[in-house]
């Protein structure tokens, strides 16, 4: 699971001329699901997001004080663009997870979120519509963060795959009374 959090002043979301979402001062997130990714990720995320400090605190400390911290708002986008990967200059998606799964995977998400922190104070565009996202970015200040039990899970399934003759190894186990694999 990848995420794009930006610490905003003012953030909106609309679809054609209507307003779907907007915040004042907090965080916008652009969350992309991954194919692999389960309610572990999901959790993950949650966490880091609403609890990395990226605000000052009242004694003047940077970096200092979480969206939790000061009861600021989130606004959060699903954005399986971040899935991306380059095939020469052409984006492909297949690393995102497909639409049949991935709304219900961005819902528990925010389910996670609200449970986790106010509710009212987590917002989100509109899943599977052409948005604009109206960012006024706060400082600027632009985090990027991935899962990464997602990573670890993606490498071993790639490894798996490039490398199968791996998998057709075998180990010879050590005879009785050798304690060299102990």
């Amino acid at each position: 699971m990848k995420a794009i959090i930006q610490r905003v002043t003012q953030a909106s979301v609309t679809v054609g001329e209507e307003t779907i979402s907007s915040i004042g001062q907090g965080l916008c997130v652009l969350v992309g699901i991954g194919r692999y990714d389960s309610t572990k990720e999901l959790e993950y995320m949650a966490r880091k997001i609403l609890n990395i400090r990226l605000f000052d605190g009242e004694d003047g400390k940077r970096w200092n004080k979480s969206v939790i911290d000061k009861q600021l708002e989130v606004l959060c986008v699903s954005q399986f663009t971040l899935s991306a990967v380059l095939k020469g200059n052409k984006p492909d998606f297949h690393e995102a997870m497909g639409p049949d799964t991935s709304e219900k995977a961005y819902q528990e998400f925010l389910q996670i979120m609200r449970k986790s922190y106010n509710p009212d104070k987590i917002k989100d565009g509109k899943f599977g519509a052409y948005m604009q996202v109206h960012i006024q970015n706060d400082g600027p200040v632009t985090i990027p963060l991935e899962s990464p039990d997602n990573l670890v899970e993606q490498k071993k399934k790639k490894t798996a795959f490039v490398a199968p003759s791996v998998q057709s190894l075998s180990i010879a186990a050590p005879e009785q009374g050798d304690n060299s694999g102990s």
